[in-house]
């Protein structure tokens, strides 16, 4: 091979290598921020770029969103409690130019100011509040890791708080206050049901003391209740008319009955004086 034949392959070898780093190709989701002599020119892409060679370089970003969790931290919230939390946050580049000039490596500083921020925001909540008010305490998450990272490009879209880890202590007390809190509301319904029958049973007595049959009525459903199961006991009513000149006699007025059922005494010890005897059922066994 001769010297001429040799130059000419170093030439084309040179020109090859050449071409290969002035020719980039930048992807749909990417752009590619060019350099020229070290002073941003502007993001280009996506598509085939050239370039001026070894005058002008290219620096690719990826613009899809980007999914980073957040490592767990240890926070102690306002009330005093230790707790373990992690959370995953979603951004994405919205300026190319910022994402690399104002920032050396900005997933790296996303994630730092996420972490920091996860730490100030809990830090300022209660127990109680990180535990029911869990989207209020996302959307401020958001809004404050979103200003930060603003100047470098980055459009913060959604912050999650994933897991709260509790102490095995505060455990077992938010376990004894939920078991509390459900005997309480058993014993307030509770109430409620008998503070309902008491008023029902009131209504009752005021229809009866106004009509006096209706114990009579009452009284004879019982005995037919009665008489249904077997049994040895046997009852034989009285007419309530027959005793209401005794109660009459002790002042209790024919408006109100002292007794639900009629007596089988006999009459003649309660003329005597005798005091009447409640009235029931006469066992023949």
């Amino acid at each position: 091979m001769t010297a001429i034949g040799t130059i000419g392959i170093i030439i084309i070898l040179f020109i090859a290598i050449v071409l290969f780093s002035s020719v980039k190709v930048v992807q749909e989701y990417e752009r590619g921020v060019v350099f020229r002599l070290g002073r941003l020119v502007d993001a280009r892409g996506p598509g085939l770029i050239l370039l001026i060679p070894f005058l002008e370089r290219m620096r690719k970003i990826d613009l899809r969103t980007v999914t980073m969790d957040i490592p767990a931290q240890e926070v102690i919230t306002r009330d005093n409690v230790t707790v373990r939390v992690n959370a995953v946050n979603y951004f994405r580049v919205i300026n190319p130019n910022e994402a690399v000039v104002n920032v050396e490596d900005y997933i790296r500083a996303t994630s730092q100011i996420a972490q920091t921020t996860l730490r100030s925001v809990l830090g300022q909540s209660t127990l109680d509040d990180l535990l029911s008010q869990r989207e209020k305490i996302n959307q401020d998450l958001q809004q404050i890791i979103d200003e930060q990272t603003e100047p470098w490009g980055i459009k913060v879209s959604v912050v999650e708080v994933k897991d709260v880890e509790l102490p095995q202590s505060m455990q077992r007390a938010m376990a004894r206050q939920a078991e509390a809190e459900r005997d309480k509301r058993a014993k307030i319904i509770h109430a409620e049901g008998e503070y309902q029958a008491a008023e029902q049973l009131s209504q009752a007595a005021e229809i009866i003391n106004r009509n006096p049959v209706t114990i009579q009525l009452r009284y004879l459903q019982t005995l037919a209740e009665i008489g249904a199961e077997n049994n040895t006991t046997i009852a034989f009513p009285l007419p309530i008319d027959m005793i209401t000149a005794f109660m009459d006699k002790l002042g209790g007025g024919s408006g109100q009955i002292l007794s639900t059922a009629p007596s089988t005494a006999h009459p003649r010890e309660d003329l005597k004086g005798a005091p009447p005897r409640h009235p029931g059922p006469i066992e023949n066994a």
